[in-house]
């Protein structure tokens, strides 16, 4: 519940920025004039965040890996929570001028850093205090906090952009204030996260070798040093989750909602009704997860995730077929469907496989880095890479940059040893002796 609670708390808080990020910071907090240089502003104060998250990756698993994980996945989650708190009472462009987007744009590097440590942190969490043979079972939690935080999200904005008229203008209720809402709400989110985290205890795994002196004292030197082949599989084994997700959230987004050929090159639905469909489609992401834990760890996590790789690639050769301007909303529908279904498919065992792929004293940091580096290829570049590709080419090519992503992670876990039956005291105990089992 703790690691649940924590994900689903800094995911939500990740896609509230995201949701402002297209329909109010381009108005309140750049200045006036070109209304796609104020979107391109806006978006790219979005995706400083994940440059921000290989930098938090490694700051908090530097004291995960010593310290332990309690601290650090309480630090995090305050960090998240006081950034998104501040982003809802800070004074627009209007107001301080220049310094309300360079105010925002720091604040969005915070909420990079503290998701940069969270997610790693939270899945130790999990897998460390899990019983034998149920650890992707175990790691299921923390995974529920990226659909369940984009749920809420999503439907708290869906809801305030409703409800609330907004002006062209900037006069409008939801531009007025509305849209602090989802930001101010963080706070009540965060105090039940730390009163649940503050209750841990320490994981038994990271605890024993603690006992043994296993911690080393630079993390990141130990990881580069000894367990930097582990680092790249999991960094290309996690590339096409990321890339799925975004591309099925973010990139069709837009394209489902901007205008049908011949003015555009779009599905031409509505905001509200496309947003619909899309929340509609997670609850199925939400649903397969603990359906894929147990399937892990009974059939192992690569021959499953090989699987779902190879039907991720399939998944990309329909786009030109079912994103056509004239498919049906069913049609629409049902593509989404798949998308996050396998999303949910793919996704749901990584808690396990990237802690399980590195020794006790550099997991904090090796699964943090690997998850957070794979955010950088698979999820900051593919709004833009897929937006290129639609306008310069056409919808299939989106579709075969995902199988393209797809195939590289395939690639990676052909070259990944099965991590099930593997005691994660013994994880690089007999490959790097010196590097990862004592200290640096």
């Amino acid at each position: 519940m703790a690691a649940m609670v924590g994900t689903t708390i800094e995911f939500y808080d990740f896609y509230v920025y995201a949701a402002a990020a297209v329909t109010v910071f381009p108005h309140l907090f750049f200045p006036k004039g070109s209304p796609t240089a104020a979107l391109l502003a806006s978006l790219a104060t979005f995706g400083l965040a994940f440059v921000a998250r290989p930098v938090g990756s490694i700051l908090f698993g530097h004291f995960g890996d010593r310290l332990g994980r309690k601290s650090t996945l309480v630090v995090s989650l305050l960090l998240m929570g006081v950034a998104t708190f501040l982003i809802g009472v800070l004074p627009t462009y209007h107001h301080i001028g220049l310094l309300a987007p360079v105010l925002l744009a720091a604040l969005r590097f915070c909420q990079g850093l503290a998701l940069g440590g969270e997610w790693s942190g939270a899945a130790l969490l999990a897998t460390e205090t899990a019983k034998p043979g149920r650890r992707a079972t175990a790691g299921i939690w923390p995974q529920l906090g990226a659909p369940l935080g984009y749920l809420l999200a999503t439907a708290i904005f869906l809801v305030l952009f409703t409800w609330l008229p907004a002006g062209a203008d900037g006069t409008g209720p939801f531009l007025t204030w509305g849209w602090r809402i989802p930001f101010l709400l963080s706070a009540v989110m965060v105090a039940v996260g730390l009163y649940v985290r503050l209750r841990l205890t320490e994981t038994p795994v990271f605890a024993q070798a603690k006992a043994t002196g296993a911690p080393v004292n630079a993390p990141i030197a130990a990881l580069l040093r000894g367990s930097w082949r582990r680092l790249v599989i999991g960094t290309l084994v996690m590339v096409v989750p990321y890339t799925l997700f975004y591309t099925v959230t973010t990139w069709i987004l837009s394209y489902g909602t901007a205008k049908r050929p011949p003015e555009g090159v779009g599905l031409g639905y509505g905001y509200a009704e496309f947003l619909g469909l899309q929340l509609i489609a997670v609850v199925f992401f939400v649903a397969v997860l603990p359906i894929v834990g147990r399937l892990a760890d009974h059939f192992g996590r690569r021959p499953l995730l090989l699987f779902f790789t190879a039907g991720i690639m399939v998944y990309g050769t329909t786009f030109g077929v079912f994103l056509k301007p004239t498919a049906s909303t069913g049609t629409m529908l049902a593509f989404l469907i798949v998308g996050m279904t396998l999303m949910g498919l793919a996704f749901g065992p990584m808690s396990a496989v990237l802690p399980e792929l590195f020794p006790t004293n550099v997991r904090y940091t090796g699964s943090g880095v690997a998850y957070n580096a794979a955010s950088i290829l698979g999820a900051a570049v593919a709004p833009f890479i897929t937006t290129w590709l639609v306008t310069s080419y056409g919808v299939a090519w989106v579709g075969g940059y995902l199988s393209i992503a797809a195939a590289c992670s395939f690639v990676a876990l052909l070259a990944m040893q099965e991590t099930r039956d593997t005691e994660l005291h013994d994880v690089g105990v007999a490959d790097h002796v010196g590097d990862a089992v004592h200290p640096g």
